[in-house]
Protein backbone atom coordinates (compact mmCIF):
# COMPACT_ATOMS: atom_id res chain seq x y z
CA UNK A 1 0.00 0.00 0.00
CA UNK A 2 2.86 2.40 0.84
CA UNK A 3 4.38 1.79 -2.59
CA UNK A 4 1.09 2.71 -4.26
CA UNK A 5 0.83 5.93 -2.28
CA UNK A 6 4.41 6.92 -3.11
CA UNK A 7 3.96 6.03 -6.76
CA UNK A 8 0.75 8.03 -6.98
CA UNK A 9 2.27 11.07 -5.33
CA UNK A 10 5.38 10.79 -7.48
CA UNK A 11 3.24 10.67 -10.62
CA UNK A 12 1.32 13.74 -9.48
CA UNK A 13 4.59 15.58 -8.81
CA UNK A 14 5.91 14.68 -12.28
CA UNK A 15 2.76 16.13 -13.84
CA UNK A 16 3.11 19.35 -11.83
CA UNK A 17 6.71 19.73 -13.00
CA UNK A 18 5.70 18.99 -16.61
CA UNK A 19 2.94 21.60 -16.36
CA UNK A 20 5.48 24.18 -15.16
CA UNK A 21 7.85 23.35 -18.03
CA UNK A 22 4.99 23.65 -20.52
CA UNK A 23 3.97 27.00 -19.05
CA UNK A 24 7.52 28.29 -19.44
CA UNK A 25 7.61 27.17 -23.07
CA UNK A 26 4.19 28.61 -23.88
CA UNK A 27 5.12 31.99 -22.42
CA UNK A 28 7.45 32.58 -25.39
CA UNK A 29 4.57 32.30 -27.89
CA UNK A 30 2.51 35.32 -29.07
CA UNK A 31 0.03 36.15 -26.33
CA UNK A 32 2.06 33.94 -24.03
CA UNK A 33 0.94 35.52 -20.78
CA UNK A 34 -2.71 34.91 -21.58
CA UNK A 35 -1.92 31.34 -22.63
CA UNK A 36 -0.07 30.68 -19.37
CA UNK A 37 -2.96 32.21 -17.45
CA UNK A 38 -5.38 29.90 -19.28
CA UNK A 39 -3.19 26.86 -18.59
CA UNK A 40 -2.93 27.69 -14.89
CA UNK A 41 -6.65 28.48 -14.62
CA UNK A 42 -7.51 25.18 -16.27
CA UNK A 43 -5.19 23.27 -13.92
CA UNK A 44 -6.80 24.81 -10.85
CA UNK A 45 -10.26 24.20 -12.30
CA UNK A 46 -9.45 20.56 -13.07
CA UNK A 47 -8.10 20.05 -9.56
CA UNK A 48 -11.23 21.57 -8.02
CA UNK A 49 -13.66 19.68 -10.28
CA UNK A 50 -12.04 16.34 -9.55
CA UNK A 51 -11.60 16.76 -5.82
CA UNK A 52 -15.12 18.15 -5.24
CA UNK A 53 -16.76 15.85 -7.83
CA UNK A 54 -18.41 18.96 -9.29
CA UNK A 55 -20.76 17.63 -11.97
CA UNK A 56 -24.07 19.17 -12.99
CA UNK A 57 -25.60 15.77 -13.75
CA UNK A 58 -24.41 14.01 -10.60
CA UNK A 59 -25.54 16.89 -8.38
CA UNK A 60 -28.96 16.94 -10.02
CA UNK A 61 -29.27 13.14 -9.81
CA UNK A 62 -28.43 13.21 -6.10
CA UNK A 63 -31.35 15.55 -5.54
CA UNK A 64 -33.89 13.95 -7.86
CA UNK A 65 -33.17 10.36 -6.77
CA UNK A 66 -31.90 10.61 -3.19
CA UNK A 67 -33.16 13.98 -1.98
CA UNK A 68 -29.58 15.11 -1.28
CA UNK A 69 -29.46 18.84 -2.13
CA UNK A 70 -25.80 19.57 -1.32
CA UNK A 71 -24.63 19.34 -4.93
CA UNK A 72 -27.35 21.61 -6.28
CA UNK A 73 -26.65 24.05 -3.44
CA UNK A 74 -23.02 24.08 -4.60
CA UNK A 75 -24.16 24.99 -8.13
CA UNK A 76 -26.37 27.75 -6.70
CA UNK A 77 -23.40 29.03 -4.69
CA UNK A 78 -21.16 29.02 -7.78
CA UNK A 79 -23.73 31.01 -9.73
CA UNK A 80 -24.28 33.49 -6.89
CA UNK A 81 -20.56 34.13 -6.43
CA UNK A 82 -20.09 34.44 -10.18
CA UNK A 83 -23.03 36.82 -10.62
CA UNK A 84 -21.54 39.18 -8.03
CA UNK A 85 -18.06 38.92 -9.55
CA UNK A 86 -19.26 39.45 -13.10
CA UNK A 87 -21.35 42.45 -12.02
CA UNK A 88 -18.28 44.11 -10.50
CA UNK A 89 -16.08 43.44 -13.54
CA UNK A 90 -18.66 44.29 -16.21
CA UNK A 91 -19.66 47.41 -14.31
CA UNK A 92 -16.11 48.70 -14.68
CA UNK A 93 -16.01 47.86 -18.39
CA UNK A 94 -19.46 49.12 -19.34
CA UNK A 95 -20.63 51.53 -16.61
CA UNK A 96 -24.02 52.29 -18.20
CA UNK A 97 -25.68 49.15 -19.64
CA UNK A 98 -28.07 49.91 -22.49
CA UNK A 99 -30.42 47.79 -24.64
CA UNK A 100 -28.74 46.75 -27.86
CA UNK A 101 -25.26 47.17 -26.43
CA UNK A 102 -23.63 44.01 -25.08
CA UNK A 103 -20.34 43.60 -23.21
CA UNK A 104 -17.73 42.06 -25.53
CA UNK A 105 -17.15 38.31 -25.54
CA UNK A 106 -19.71 37.51 -22.84
CA UNK A 107 -21.80 34.37 -23.42
CA UNK A 108 -25.10 36.11 -24.12
CA UNK A 109 -27.09 34.25 -26.77
CA UNK A 110 -30.49 34.31 -28.49
CA UNK A 111 -33.51 32.97 -26.61
CA UNK A 112 -35.96 30.82 -28.59
CA UNK A 113 -37.45 27.35 -28.65
CA UNK A 114 -34.23 26.22 -30.34
CA UNK A 115 -32.32 27.07 -27.16
CA UNK A 116 -34.84 25.06 -25.14
CA UNK A 117 -34.42 22.11 -27.52
CA UNK A 118 -30.65 22.39 -27.12
CA UNK A 119 -30.95 22.30 -23.33
CA UNK A 120 -33.28 19.30 -23.44
CA UNK A 121 -30.85 17.47 -25.72
CA UNK A 122 -27.91 18.29 -23.48
CA UNK A 123 -29.76 17.15 -20.36
CA UNK A 124 -30.77 13.91 -22.05
CA UNK A 125 -27.16 13.38 -23.08
CA UNK A 126 -26.08 13.77 -19.47
CA UNK A 127 -28.53 11.09 -18.35
CA UNK A 128 -27.45 8.65 -21.06
CA UNK A 129 -23.68 9.20 -20.76
CA UNK A 130 -23.63 9.76 -16.99
CA UNK A 131 -21.96 13.18 -16.96
CA UNK A 132 -21.87 16.64 -18.46
CA UNK A 133 -19.03 17.48 -20.87
CA UNK A 134 -16.90 19.23 -18.23
CA UNK A 135 -17.13 16.17 -15.98
CA UNK A 136 -16.19 13.87 -18.87
CA UNK A 137 -13.00 15.92 -19.33
CA UNK A 138 -11.91 15.48 -15.72
CA UNK A 139 -13.06 11.86 -15.61
CA UNK A 140 -10.56 11.05 -18.33
CA UNK A 141 -8.01 11.50 -15.57
CA UNK A 142 -9.80 8.93 -13.43
CA UNK A 143 -9.70 6.32 -16.17
CA UNK A 144 -13.41 6.46 -17.02
CA UNK A 145 -14.34 3.87 -19.62
CA UNK A 146 -17.26 5.97 -20.87
CA UNK A 147 -15.72 9.46 -21.13
CA UNK A 148 -13.51 8.89 -24.21
CA UNK A 149 -16.53 7.64 -26.16
CA UNK A 150 -18.69 10.47 -24.81
CA UNK A 151 -16.21 13.13 -25.93
CA UNK A 152 -15.86 11.51 -29.35
CA UNK A 153 -19.65 11.29 -29.54
CA UNK A 154 -19.82 14.98 -28.59
CA UNK A 155 -17.65 15.81 -31.59
CA UNK A 156 -20.06 13.85 -33.79
CA UNK A 157 -22.93 15.72 -32.14
CA UNK A 158 -21.27 19.01 -33.03
CA UNK A 159 -21.07 17.91 -36.66
CA UNK A 160 -24.75 16.99 -36.56
CA UNK A 161 -25.46 20.39 -35.05
CA UNK A 162 -23.60 22.16 -37.84
CA UNK A 163 -25.73 20.35 -40.43
CA UNK A 164 -28.97 21.45 -38.75
CA UNK A 165 -27.86 24.97 -37.85
CA UNK A 166 -28.81 26.86 -41.02
CA UNK A 167 -32.44 25.62 -41.13
CA UNK A 168 -32.89 26.30 -37.42
CA UNK A 169 -31.30 29.72 -37.76
CA UNK A 170 -33.68 30.70 -40.55
CA UNK A 171 -36.67 29.22 -38.74
CA UNK A 172 -36.21 30.79 -35.32
CA UNK A 173 -32.74 31.87 -34.20
CA UNK A 174 -32.30 34.78 -36.61
CA UNK A 175 -35.23 36.72 -35.12
CA UNK A 176 -34.81 35.57 -31.51
CA UNK A 177 -34.09 38.25 -28.89
CA UNK A 178 -30.66 38.42 -27.27
CA UNK A 179 -31.51 39.48 -23.71
CA UNK A 180 -28.90 40.87 -21.33
CA UNK A 181 -30.66 41.51 -18.02
CA UNK A 182 -28.54 44.51 -16.88
CA UNK A 183 -29.45 46.35 -20.10
CA UNK A 184 -33.12 46.22 -19.07
CA UNK A 185 -32.92 46.24 -15.26
CA UNK A 186 -29.61 47.99 -14.62
CA UNK A 187 -26.77 46.27 -12.78
CA UNK A 188 -28.48 46.64 -9.41
CA UNK A 189 -31.85 45.38 -10.64
CA UNK A 190 -30.34 42.42 -12.50
CA UNK A 191 -28.22 41.52 -9.49
CA UNK A 192 -31.27 41.68 -7.21
CA UNK A 193 -33.42 39.56 -9.51
CA UNK A 194 -30.77 36.90 -10.08
CA UNK A 195 -29.61 36.64 -6.47
CA UNK A 196 -33.24 36.69 -5.35
CA UNK A 197 -34.10 33.81 -7.67
CA UNK A 198 -31.06 31.84 -6.53
CA UNK A 199 -31.96 32.53 -2.89
CA UNK A 200 -35.44 31.11 -3.43
CA UNK A 201 -34.00 27.98 -5.02
CA UNK A 202 -31.48 27.65 -2.20
CA UNK A 203 -34.18 28.06 0.45
CA UNK A 204 -36.29 25.38 -1.21
CA UNK A 205 -33.33 23.00 -1.39
CA UNK A 206 -32.16 23.86 2.12
CA UNK A 207 -35.43 22.65 3.64
CA UNK A 208 -34.63 19.16 2.44
CA UNK A 209 -31.05 19.47 3.61
CA UNK A 210 -32.12 20.63 7.07
CA UNK A 211 -34.57 17.73 7.43
CA UNK A 212 -31.96 15.14 6.48
CA UNK A 213 -29.27 16.74 8.65
CA UNK A 214 -31.65 16.72 11.63
CA UNK A 215 -32.36 13.04 10.99
CA UNK A 216 -28.63 12.36 10.90
CA UNK A 217 -28.59 11.06 7.30
CA UNK A 218 -26.57 13.97 5.93
CA UNK A 219 -23.54 15.37 7.79
CA UNK A 220 -24.15 19.06 8.33
CA UNK A 221 -21.92 22.02 9.16
CA UNK A 222 -18.77 23.43 7.62
CA UNK A 223 -15.70 21.31 8.45
CA UNK A 224 -12.75 22.87 10.26
CA UNK A 225 -9.40 23.62 8.66
CA UNK A 226 -7.74 20.62 10.27
CA UNK A 227 -10.40 18.32 8.84
CA UNK A 228 -10.12 19.92 5.41
CA UNK A 229 -6.34 19.44 5.42
CA UNK A 230 -6.61 15.83 6.58
CA UNK A 231 -9.10 15.07 3.82
CA UNK A 232 -7.19 16.98 1.14
CA UNK A 233 -6.15 13.81 -0.68
CA UNK A 234 -8.74 11.43 0.73
CA UNK A 235 -12.40 11.08 -0.09
CA UNK A 236 -13.76 14.28 -1.62
CA UNK A 237 -13.72 17.95 -0.74
CA UNK A 238 -16.91 19.49 0.65
CA UNK A 239 -19.61 20.46 -1.83
CA UNK A 240 -19.57 24.11 -0.75
CA UNK A 241 -15.87 24.34 -1.51
CA UNK A 242 -16.50 23.30 -5.11
CA UNK A 243 -19.29 25.83 -5.54
CA UNK A 244 -17.25 28.66 -4.04
CA UNK A 245 -14.12 27.82 -6.04
CA UNK A 246 -15.93 27.41 -9.38
CA UNK A 247 -17.73 30.72 -8.89
CA UNK A 248 -14.50 32.55 -8.06
CA UNK A 249 -12.62 30.95 -10.96
CA UNK A 250 -15.43 31.86 -13.37
CA UNK A 251 -15.41 35.51 -12.30
CA UNK A 252 -11.61 35.73 -12.13
CA UNK A 253 -11.11 34.19 -15.59
CA UNK A 254 -12.78 37.03 -17.50
CA UNK A 255 -10.17 39.50 -16.27
CA UNK A 256 -7.55 38.03 -18.61
CA UNK A 257 -9.46 35.88 -21.13
CA UNK A 258 -12.90 34.94 -22.40
CA UNK A 259 -15.49 33.42 -20.07
CA UNK A 260 -15.08 29.79 -19.08
CA UNK A 261 -16.13 27.19 -21.62
CA UNK A 262 -15.05 23.63 -22.32
CA UNK A 263 -16.47 22.97 -25.79
CA UNK A 264 -14.96 25.61 -28.09
CA UNK A 265 -11.82 23.65 -28.95
CA UNK A 266 -13.69 20.37 -29.43
CA UNK A 267 -16.33 22.08 -31.59
CA UNK A 268 -13.73 23.98 -33.62
CA UNK A 269 -11.82 20.78 -34.35
CA UNK A 270 -15.04 19.02 -35.39
CA UNK A 271 -16.06 21.93 -37.61
CA UNK A 272 -12.68 22.19 -39.30
CA UNK A 273 -12.51 18.45 -39.97
CA UNK A 274 -16.13 18.18 -41.17
CA UNK A 275 -15.78 21.16 -43.50
CA UNK A 276 -12.65 19.58 -44.94
CA UNK A 277 -14.69 16.45 -45.67
CA UNK A 278 -17.50 18.48 -47.22
CA UNK A 279 -19.98 17.20 -44.64
CA UNK A 280 -21.22 20.58 -43.41
CA UNK A 281 -21.87 23.91 -45.17
CA UNK A 282 -18.94 26.29 -45.57
CA UNK A 283 -21.25 29.08 -44.43
CA UNK A 284 -23.07 28.75 -41.13
CA UNK A 285 -25.53 31.63 -41.05
CA UNK A 286 -25.00 34.06 -38.20
CA UNK A 287 -23.15 31.52 -36.06
CA UNK A 288 -19.86 33.37 -35.80
CA UNK A 289 -21.65 36.57 -34.86
CA UNK A 290 -23.05 35.14 -31.61
CA UNK A 291 -21.13 35.19 -28.36
CA UNK A 292 -20.57 31.83 -26.74
CA UNK A 293 -18.22 28.89 -27.10
CA UNK A 294 -17.00 29.88 -30.56
CA UNK A 295 -16.41 27.08 -33.06
CA UNK A 296 -14.26 28.90 -35.60
CA UNK A 297 -11.73 26.78 -37.57
CA UNK A 298 -8.31 27.48 -36.08
CA UNK A 299 -5.02 28.26 -37.80
CA UNK A 300 -3.24 27.39 -34.54
CA UNK A 301 -4.35 25.26 -31.63
CA UNK A 302 -2.36 27.30 -29.12
CA UNK A 303 -5.46 29.18 -28.03
CA UNK A 304 -6.57 30.11 -24.49
CA UNK A 305 -9.46 27.65 -24.62
CA UNK A 306 -7.23 24.81 -25.81
CA UNK A 307 -4.69 25.55 -23.06
CA UNK A 308 -7.53 25.77 -20.53
CA UNK A 309 -8.61 22.23 -21.49
CA UNK A 310 -5.04 20.92 -21.33
CA UNK A 311 -4.66 22.44 -17.89
CA UNK A 312 -8.03 21.04 -16.78
CA UNK A 313 -7.15 17.48 -17.75
CA UNK A 314 -3.64 17.71 -16.26
CA UNK A 315 -4.95 19.27 -13.05
CA UNK A 316 -7.52 16.51 -12.77
CA UNK A 317 -4.79 13.89 -13.35
CA UNK A 318 -2.74 15.42 -10.53
CA UNK A 319 -5.75 15.29 -8.21
CA UNK A 320 -6.75 11.75 -9.25
CA UNK A 321 -3.22 10.38 -8.80
CA UNK A 322 -2.59 12.12 -5.49
CA UNK A 323 -5.91 10.88 -4.12
CA UNK A 324 -5.49 7.40 -5.66
CA UNK A 325 -8.73 7.79 -7.61
CA UNK A 326 -7.22 7.00 -11.00
CA UNK A 327 -8.57 3.52 -11.74
CA UNK A 328 -8.77 2.82 -15.48
CA UNK A 329 -10.61 -0.23 -16.76
CA UNK A 330 -11.24 -1.79 -20.14
CA UNK A 331 -14.50 -0.47 -21.68
CA UNK A 332 -17.44 -2.73 -22.45
CA UNK A 333 -19.79 -2.47 -25.39
CA UNK A 334 -22.33 -0.89 -23.09
CA UNK A 335 -19.78 1.78 -22.12
CA UNK A 336 -19.17 2.54 -25.79
CA UNK A 337 -22.87 2.72 -26.67
CA UNK A 338 -23.68 4.89 -23.64
CA UNK A 339 -20.80 7.21 -24.34
CA UNK A 340 -21.36 7.59 -28.07
CA UNK A 341 -25.14 7.99 -27.94
CA UNK A 342 -25.08 10.30 -24.94
CA UNK A 343 -22.18 12.23 -26.44
CA UNK A 344 -24.08 12.91 -29.67
CA UNK A 345 -26.92 14.42 -27.63
CA UNK A 346 -24.45 16.45 -25.60
CA UNK A 347 -22.65 17.71 -28.68
CA UNK A 348 -25.79 18.67 -30.58
CA UNK A 349 -27.12 20.50 -27.54
CA UNK A 350 -23.83 22.29 -26.87
CA UNK A 351 -23.41 23.36 -30.50
CA UNK A 352 -27.00 24.53 -30.91
CA UNK A 353 -27.07 26.18 -27.47
CA UNK A 354 -23.70 27.88 -28.09
CA UNK A 355 -22.14 26.14 -25.11
CA UNK A 356 -22.68 23.57 -22.37
CA UNK A 357 -23.46 23.78 -18.67
CA UNK A 358 -20.15 25.60 -18.14
CA UNK A 359 -20.25 27.94 -21.15
CA UNK A 360 -23.96 28.71 -21.50
CA UNK A 361 -25.43 28.09 -18.04
CA UNK A 362 -22.54 29.03 -15.75
CA UNK A 363 -20.75 31.73 -17.74
CA UNK A 364 -23.97 32.99 -19.34
CA UNK A 365 -25.92 33.06 -16.10
CA UNK A 366 -23.08 34.84 -14.30
CA UNK A 367 -23.05 37.50 -17.02
CA UNK A 368 -26.78 38.11 -16.68
CA UNK A 369 -27.76 36.40 -19.92
CA UNK A 370 -31.36 35.22 -20.03
CA UNK A 371 -30.16 32.50 -22.41
CA UNK A 372 -28.07 30.95 -19.63
CA UNK A 373 -31.01 30.63 -17.26
CA UNK A 374 -33.33 29.27 -19.97
CA UNK A 375 -30.76 26.71 -21.08
CA UNK A 376 -30.16 25.64 -17.47
CA UNK A 377 -33.88 25.19 -16.78
CA UNK A 378 -34.24 23.01 -19.88
CA UNK A 379 -31.19 20.94 -18.91
CA UNK A 380 -32.41 20.17 -15.40
CA UNK A 381 -35.93 19.41 -16.61
CA UNK A 382 -34.49 16.90 -19.07
CA UNK A 383 -32.41 15.31 -16.30
CA UNK A 384 -35.50 15.02 -14.07
CA UNK A 385 -37.57 13.51 -16.90
CA UNK A 386 -34.76 11.20 -17.97
CA UNK A 387 -34.26 9.84 -14.47
CA UNK A 388 -37.98 9.21 -14.09
CA UNK A 389 -38.01 7.29 -17.37
CA UNK A 390 -34.97 5.38 -16.20
CA UNK A 391 -36.81 4.24 -13.08
CA UNK A 392 -39.85 3.21 -15.12
CA UNK A 393 -37.61 1.15 -17.41
CA UNK A 394 -35.40 -0.85 -15.03
CA UNK A 395 -34.10 -3.04 -17.84
CA UNK A 396 -32.12 -0.06 -19.08
CA UNK A 397 -30.05 0.09 -15.93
Amino acid sequence: MAFKVNFSHAGALVLVVALGVAAHAVQALPGGRTLVFALATGAVLGLVLQRTRFCFYCHARDWFEDGNPRGLLAIVLALAVGVVGYTVVLGSWLPVPQPGKLPPDMHIGPVSWVLVAAGLSFGAGMVVSGSCISAHWYRLAEGSAVSPFALFGSALGFILGFTTWNPLYSLSVADAPVVWLPAHLGYGGALLVQLGGLALVAAWLWRGFAREAAAGSVPGGVPGLRTVWRNLWAGRWPYWMGGLAVGLIGAFAIVRMRPLGVTATLGSAARQWAQGQGWIPDRLDGLDGFAGCATVPQSTWFTPNALLLVGLVVGAFVAALASRQCAPRWPTWRDAVRGLSGGVLLGWGAMTGLGCTIGTLLSGGMAGALSGWVFGAAVFFAVWAGLRLHRLWPAGR
